[in-house]
């Protein structure tokens, strides 16, 4: 890899994005994407992939404008960069876009891609391909209309101007605001509860959410149907064992939550 620095420690994968001088979405940074994701497809171990950038100014400002050029060659890269799109979401596992500077065009539909998204006061995303005649190809447009509605999804692709995290997150493109000064206590909790999860817990909770956005009445039948599955394992009656020994359902539950979910893990790793 030469584009991008990937670290996996404890079931966390950090994943740097190193393009000068703009993070440009060239074909080798999309290769070495594409490569990176699918090399994880037999990966039980890594559960959550963290995306960021050594760039202070740019997450990525947008895909490479020389493969949008109508040649057979061009039309290859932009093909390889909507597939990187698509391998993102089809990840088995928890994957995080931490911005902290500017993701445009493509770089904010890499952004979407990812599960959870996350901007600091240096960040900015917007959709502005009409500037150079084309609408966008990395599902940029439909992200937008499926997360904003309409009206705002029309007045952000057609006049492509950028928002701030905080814009960013009432309109659904990113998860939440994070000031920078917060950032890294922000993630260093989300990834202690999420790099203890099983790969098939994070899969499960997107199935369902996946599902349950197309069509209500599926959504629910398939979250009965992983409720039922889960309470006849032998883990979820473990835990529920240890939960009630150590005061779950007592007045400790009541003021103590937490200290019975701890002496619960306790017992459990004992």
């Amino acid at each position: 890899m030469k584009k991008l620095t990937i670290t996996i420690n404890d079931g966390i994968a950090n994943v740097t994005i190193d393009n000068p001088p703009a993070n440009i979405l060239t074909i080798d940074l999309i290769n070495e994407v594409n490569a990176f994701v699918l090399s994880l497809k037999g990966d039980r171990d890594t559960k959550v992939v963290v995306f960021k950038s050594s760039n202070e100014n740019f997450f990525s400002a947008h895909l490479d404008l020389n493969l949008i050029n109508g040649t057979q060659e061009g039309q290859a890269g932009c093909i390889e960069f909507i597939e990187m799109i698509k391998n993102i979401k089809a990840m088995k596992q928890l994957s995080i876009a931490f911005v902290d500077g500017i993701a445009r065009g493509g770089g904010n539909e890499f952004v979407m891609a990812c599960d959870l998204a996350y901007g600091t006061e240096n960040a900015a995303f917007a959709q502005p391909e009409l500037n150079v005649n084309i609408p966008t190809g990395g599902q940029g447009g439909v992200q937008f209309a499926r997360r904003m509605g309409k009206g705002k999804a029309l007045q952000a692709l057609l006049v492509g101007n950028d928002f701030t995290a905080q814009q960013a997150e009432a309109l659904n493109i990113i998860t939440q605001f994070i000031p920078k000064a917060e950032a890294e206590a922000f993630l260093n909790q989300l990834l202690l509860v999420t790099g203890k999860l099983e790969l098939r817990d994070i899969g499960m909770y997107k199935d369902i959410i996946a599902v349950s956005i197309q069509d209500e009445a599926a959504g629910i039948a398939l979250e009965l149907r992983h409720f039922f599955e889960r309470a006849k394992e032998e883990k979820t009656k473990a835990i529920i064992w240890a939960f009630l020994k150590h005061g779950g359902q007592t007045e400790r539950e009541a003021n103590d939550f937490q200290g019975v979910f701890a002496d619960t893990a306790a017992e459990l790793a004992g």
